[in-house]
């Protein structure tokens, strides 16, 4: 049988097993799988390297589905070639074409959308929130780069889906970095969930974008296996060559292809069922006639094997201390000044990490000079392991999603107000257990300056959202960090490398006391307690414990003894805690130079949950601030200076102002 004959019949077969699987789960979108039958067929049964036996090799070649709705193709292919799934990597099975129809069940490995926490392993990433998968492939091409393996990634991008920004900002990037081992393919059906995409998004227009970025494009029909397979081929030609073009495929396909009933009307999400779905069958069956009179098996195809995977160096060698490092690099007369802003500290812990821990990785979005990841981006021997994203923060997410997906641990560090723009970004990273770590600095309202266009106000409460919630390990989805000093956050930096999971830490720009020494142990989860009084427990985080800590010696000379506890980490030990609080009458006063739902929630909801009687008042930014000449000034401007602190204890503790 011709090459051409069996891509032909086994796309038709992948669109049969398509439109049977969601009619099954009653949903799904078989119209748009059965648009890219042929490319999937081309890619995973001939263009790839890989093992079906072992579908993450960490040297294979890759798809990412960028229109993760589209994956009962990709589902369907995964049955026929008998691919390992499976939560459990040493207890995976072979998927079968019976499991298909276990599609969107509750209990199936087989999600809606691509979800490799699931026990997909052959996915990277979640993907379905439309836009992200091109980023995603950047960063498991850039992995790829730093290990010196010639891993190929492919991606399917929806023609209606490249109108989304991140699209233009993975395109920027692949070029800005000569990523010429990602191949981004456009599927162009012509048509979006309601009707036809716009223009701007017609092949036409997008191979025009396309050259003008810098990239050497193939416009190709979609459906023709012929042209498919040129396509991929002159892709890999070119893949190992940083000093060529880049290369993107547009392919011109039908949605719905292959059935005129299909193909003529807007079945985008809509599966099909009863006599109507015989009839589709019918005209899939004679399209089959049509094109091939053999039958066919993945027996005509030669999947070729990845190389073997290098051996992997692990971390060298314990961190040294704060102190160590610092005297280490000429800094002692900071160490006897005794202040650093968070944010240099966390630069310096980064860098040092960097030279203990190959598999860290920096990136920074235009602004490492403030974050201070610039220390690793000069640093001769870790220069290679800095991806600069310049300004697009959705794209370093997703780049980092992908560099985890290839073994990395990587760092993402901007303006915490700018972190707010990658939430679904960093949400979707989280549903596929990317191992992220990101790094707000220039946090809150005691920025002051720059206004509030540059203070990241909602930002712990919603990550407070997914520390509320837990993985499949038991741990939380993200942990929340707010070092108060500099040994606090170069400890804490040296924590989250450590940690296989999620979290997210806020630097402050101004410089600040030191509170600890290197005795002090930081954990995910913990607090310190920096005063023990009787009468009222106060709890802070970050730039505040510095301002509570002044609200601590005026409470004293009123009288009132109180309780400091720095609550560094959320989620913290909430047993712990209640003891503390109980200790001090159970009045508790929270402190944050955020808007609420963040430790004022979090501590709200351990009290409630301990079913005590317990006073709680909580103190946060009610308004939306402004620009002021010192964190003093806006502080006291949103009402938490540490006169509002002393004034509001006393009021929950009913004693009059003094």
């Amino acid at each position: 049988m011709s090459f051409d004959a069996a891509v032909h019949a086994q796309a038709i077969d992948l669109d049969r097993l398509s439109l049977e699987m969601t009619a099954a789960a009653g949903s799904g979108h078989p119209s748009t799988a059965m648009s890219i039958g042929h490319i999937v067929t081309v890619l995973m049964f001939h263009s790839m390297r890989w093992s079906p036996e072992l579908p993450d090799y960490p040297t294979s070649d890759r798809l990412v589905l960028s229109e993760g709705h589209a994956v009962p193709a990709v589902y369907a292919a995964c049955a026929m070639l008998g691919v390992h799934v499976g939560t459990d990597p040493d207890n995976r099975r072979p998927l079968r074409i019976e499991d298909l129809q276990t599609l969107r069940e509750a209990d199936s490995i087989l999600d809606g959308h691509p979800n490799p926490l699931e026990g997909f392993p052959f996915f990277d990433a979640a993907t379905g929130s439309l836009g992200q998968g091109l980023s995603v492939s950047a960063g498991i091409a850039a992995a790829a780069r730093l290990d010196k393996m010639d891993k190929r990634v492919y991606c399917i991008i929806g023609d209606g889906e490249a109108r989304e920004g991140q699209i233009a900002e993975a395109l920027d990037h692949i070029v800005d970095h000569k990523l010429t081992n990602v191949l981004p393919i456009f599927n162009c059906n012509g048509h979006g969930q309601v009707s036809a995409v716009s223009k701007q998004q017609s092949p036409e227009v997008l191979q025009k974008k396309l050259e003008a970025t810098g990239y050497q494009v193939q416009v190709i029909d979609g459906h023709k296996p012929d042209d498919i397979k040129n396509a991929f081929d002159a892709f890999v030609a070119i893949s190992a060559d940083e000093n060529a073009k880049p290369m993107a495929v547009i392919a011109k396909t039908v949605k719905g292809w292959g059935s005129p009933t299909m193909s003529s009307a807007n079945f985008h999400g809509k599966p099909v069922t009863g006599d109507q779905l015989e009839k589709v069958l019918e005209e899939l069956g004679e399209r089959r006639t049509e094109l091939t009179s053999a039958l066919v098996s993945s027996d005509s195809f030669t999947i070729q094997p990845p190389e073997q995977a290098p051996a992997k160096a692990g971390a060298i060698s314990d961190i040294p201390s704060f102190s160590d490092t610092m005297k280490s690099r000429d800094m002692q007369t900071i160490l006897q000044g005794g202040r650093l802003a968070t944010r240099k500290s966390y630069g310096i812990a980064l860098q040092t990490i960097g030279h203990h821990n190959p598999d860290v990785v920096a990136l920074d979005a235009d602004v490492s000079n403030s974050t201070f990841t610039e220390y690793f981006a000069k640093d001769q021997q870790l220069s290679e392991r800095f991806v600069e994203c310049k300004i697009a923060e959705q794209n370093m997410i997703s780049v980092a999603a992908g560099m985890s997906a290839g073994g990395k641990i990587p760092f993402c560090s901007t303006f915490a107000k700018f972190v707010t723009r990658a939430y679904d970004q960093i949400e979707m990273a989280i549903v596929g257990g990317a191992n992220l770590k990101i790094v707000g600095s220039h946090c809150g309202a005691t920025l002051a300056a720059d206004g509030p266009s540059q203070m990241s106000l909602p930002d712990v409460a919603w990550f407070r959202s997914l520390a509320s919630a837990k993985n499949k390990e038991g741990n939380p989805l993200c942990y929340i960090l707010q070092p108060a000093d500099a040994y606090a956050a170069y400890a804490l930096t040296n924590v989250m490398a450590e940690y296989e999971g999620a979290c997210y830490m806020r630097t402050v720009r101004n410089d600040v006391e030191f509170l600890y020494n290197d005795e002090i142990v930081f954990n995910l989860g913990g607090f310190e307690q920096l005063s023990e009084g009787r009468d009222i427990l106060i709890c802070a985080a970050g730039y505040m414990v510095h301002e509570a800590n002044k609200a601590i010696d005026i409470l004293d000379e009123a009288g009132v003894s109180a309780s400091l506890v720095d609550l560094y980490s959320l989620p913290f030990d909430e047993d712990k805690l209640l003891d503390i609080a109980n200790d001090n009458n159970g009045y508790v006063l929270t402190v944050e130079d955020n808007y609420g739902g963040g430790i004022g929630s979090a501590v709200a909801d351990a009290l409630t949950r301990s079913g005590e009687g317990f006073t709680l008042e909580q103190m946060y930014i009610e308004r939306v601030p402004k620009s002021a000449k010192s964190p003093t000034d806006v502080l006291k401007m949103v009402g938490l200076s540490s006169d509002d602190i002393a004034a509001r204890a006393l009021e929950v503790l009913q004693v009059a102002a003094v």
